[in-house]
């Protein structure tokens, strides 16, 4: 088979790191599917792992028995299901699916008993923390990953949204009592993002108040149209990154000019003095600092990412003194990644895809995207597909 292929020798921008390559199609296991893939998503994960950061992806497929020597990556799919390993069930040869990337030990003992597989160690990422991604022309699965792919999308519109989706689903909805509330407001970073675009339209399906953030007039214009109610642009402030020591006081005090400021634009975008009682936050090191100080008593400031840096620092008295909540998400259980599936079913969520790139032009695609130059919303990948807008015929 064809597949887009990164190797540790080439790791850095994605255009050199992903080349086209012929590998043997992968072997399946007893409860492996082989999905011939139709398109793919497209996701920061393999921005991450064509630049090798923070660690090299080729080198954690040892863990879950798959080579480590290349990576083919890829975290979202729609496709065909091709062949079927003897201990499969729920899915046949010929279904059409979509491919969630949450992976994890079906036969855990602690799973069986009730947790929650996202906190299982056996979890991890398909397309990144193992290979045989959709970036291929098959793509090796867990018969648990697989989900209905419903007919009026198109194989694009299918592969786009389910990893930033259904990580949005989690985020907002499964930490409870930090829930999405009817008329609370929510405060959504990278709103015209792919994890952004989704966390509005929950927030509004939910009849939360969101507001986004953004970089231009024309990304507010894409959010507003989702659900919005308000935007900020946060080109209209320099108080980013990591805050001032706070022993530091002339810093400290602009840091904290710059953060009143930032949390009046959200007052003005809102339409009233009330402060986030959720955030949306995964930009990570640039904004947790302003997330944390503007979050509501007993809110929460909830992260999947870290697109900007890791060290995310704060204010802890805010965080202490007034009872906020900082929680960590990562991606979503198959009840979770089901639901977002069924709310694209009867048409409540758009995929928001916005452009859809060639087999070939994969590599420029994560390259826009590393340099935060891509389209609004989703992208994705014909494979298999011969032309976009291609529904359910292969």
């Amino acid at each position: 088979m064809f597949a887009q292929v990164i190797r540790s020798s080439r790791l850095g921008e994605p255009r050199t790191a992903f080349q086209l390559e012929q590998l043997e199609v992968p072997p399946l296991g007893p409860r492996d599917v082989l999905v011939l893939v139709m398109a793919a998503g497209i996701n920061y994960n393999n921005v991450w792992a064509a630049q090798g950061t923070p660690v090299d992806a080729c080198k954690l497929h040892a863990r879950h028995g798959d080579p480590s020597d290349f990576h083919v990556g890829g975290s979202d799919a729609s496709g065909i299901v091709y062949a079927v390993g003897e201990k499969v069930t729920r899915v046949r040869v010929g279904d059409h699916v979509v491919v969630h990337c949450g992976r994890w030990d079906e036969d855990a003992p602690e799973i069986a008993e009730g947790m929650d597989p996202v906190f299982h160690p056996s979890f991890h990422i398909w397309g990144y923390e193992s290979n045989w991604g959709s970036f291929a022309q098959f793509t090796r699965v867990r018969e648990l990953q697989c989900l209905p792919k419903w007919p009026h999308l198109t194989w694009e519109e299918a592969a786009a949204p389910t990893l930033v989706g259904a990580t949005s689903y989690r985020m907002l909805h499964g930490w409870t009592p930090n829930t999405l509330k009817k008329g609370e407001p929510v405060l959504v970073w990278g709103g015209a993002g792919g994890l952004g675009c989704m966390a509005i339209q929950l927030a509004v399906l939910a009849g939360a108040r969101p507001v986004a953030v953004v970089s231009s007039e024309e990304r507010a214009g894409f959010c507003k149209q989702l659900g919005a109610v308000g935007t900020i642009n946060r080109r209209n402030f320099d108080h980013w990154g990591m805050m001032p020591h706070w022993m530091d006081t002339p810093a400290y005090d602009r840091w904290m000019e710059g953060v009143k400021a930032f949390g009046k634009a959200f007052w003005d975008a809102l339409g009233e003095k009330r402060n986030p009682t959720l955030v949306f936050e995964h930009p990570g090191e640039s904004t947790t600092p302003t997330s944390i100080f503007l979050c509501q008593t007993g809110g929460m400031v909830v992260t999947c990412a870290g697109t900007t840096g890791y060290n995310a620092t704060m204010d802890l008295r805010y965080l202490w003194m007034r009872q906020k909540r900082l929680q960590g998400s990562h991606f979503a259980n198959r009840e979770q990644a089901a639901a977002f599936n069924e709310l694209l079913r009867d048409g409540r969520l758009s995929p928001c895809l916005s452009r859809t790139f060639s087999f070939g032009n994969l590599a420029e695609a994560h390259q826009l995207m590393s340099e935060n130059k891509h389209p609004d919303g989703n992208m994705a990948i014909l494979v298999g597909a011969p032309r976009p807008g291609l529904k359910d015929a292969p």
